[in-house]
Parts: structure tokens; C-alpha cells; sequence
């Protein structure tokens, strides 16, 4: 089966939120390298990942156990939950605030069936499975966005991830 490019449904989002590292982490300032401060490279590239449910997770809600890992992993890989600034000259560098990176929990009402059986770019609807609230460029925003996407198939979760990195 196909995907339809006319493929409709709606989307229903939770307030964003802010995920934190589960425990205090260092304050401090890392520049970027050279090839990572490059111009061609302050944007946002979305990512998404389909992900079948997993019938030893039960009835959990991955959305939920996705915020708390992400907690927890924050810890070790903690610039991530900084932000981005500018230095003298221009240099990129992350401030290592803590403050977290942004996380969405959506709904919708489709399954991942009727995306086709091949789930490669492009994908239909791109623009209802990402989300960048408020964008403001990538200056004192948080470096990652995460949307989990849920929907019902006979009563049990499934999930779309999209990364904004």
C-alpha cells in the first residue's frame, strides 16, 4: 500500500515543556569546533523516526518513558540541555545552563499503516509531524526539540519521534 499524498488527520498537542537533566550537571561554556561553528550549519534539521509498539513495554505511554530517559541521559550528554550564544568575533559556543531541551507529547488520529509501507522521505503530511514552537533562531533556544507523536491502533500506543537538532 501507498501512501495517499492527500492523507489528512489531526493533530492535538500538549503544552511544551522542558526537560531537564535528572541531577544538577556542570555550568559551564564549550566552544564549538571550528566545522561545527560553520555558517551552513544554524538551522534546524528535522529528523523522524517511526517506532512499532514494542508488546513488552504494556500499556506504558511511551511518550512518558521517553521524558524520563531523556532526564536521565541529559545528565552525561548535559551541553545538550544548554544553549547555544555567540562570542567575541561571532564564535559559537554552549552555555551550559540546564535548562533543558523542549519536549512535546501529540496525538493523532492515524495510524502508521496509512503512511505506506516504505516509511522514507518524503513523507506525507511532514509539516504536521514537526514542530518548532515559537522558533527564534538558534541563539538562546534550546538545542533539541522533541515531539512524541501517539496514536491508537486497538487500544495500544505507538510513536512518531521527531528530533529537531
Amino acid at each position: 500500500m501507498q501512501a495517499s499524498t492527500s492523507l489528512t488527520f489531526e493533530v492535538k498537542r500538549r503544552a511544551p515543556e522542558l526537560i531537564a537533566p535528572a541531577t544538577p550537571t556542570p555550568r559551564e561554556v564549550k566552544l564549538l569546533s571550528d566545522i561545527d561553528d560553520q555558517e551552513g550549519f544554524r538551522c534546524v534539521i528535522p529528523i523522524i523516526h517511526f517506532h512499532r509498539r514494542n508488546p513488552r513495554m504494556g500499556n506504558k505511554n511511551p511518550a512518558s518513558v521517553i521524558r524520563e530517559a531523556l532526564a536521565k541521559v541529559l545528565v552525561f550528554y548535559y551541553p545538550l540541555a544548554g544553549r547555544l550564544k555567540e562570542g567575541p568575533g561571532g564564535k559559537l559556543m554552549v552555555d551550559c545552563t540546564g535548562e533543558g531541551v523542549l519536549f512535546i507529547e501529540a496525538e493523532a488520529d492515524v495510524t502508521l499503516e496509512q503512511f505506506g509501507k516504505t516509511l522514507h522521505p518524503p513523507f506525507p503530511c511532514v509539516e504536521k509531524l514537526t514542530c518548532i514552537p515559537s522558533y527564534r533562531g538558534i541563539l538562546g533556544s534550546p538545542l533539541v526539540y522533541i515531539q512524541v507523536f501517539l496514536y491508537l491502533l486497538t487500544h495500544t500506543y505507538h510513536a512518531i519521534l521527531t528530533i529537531n537538532l
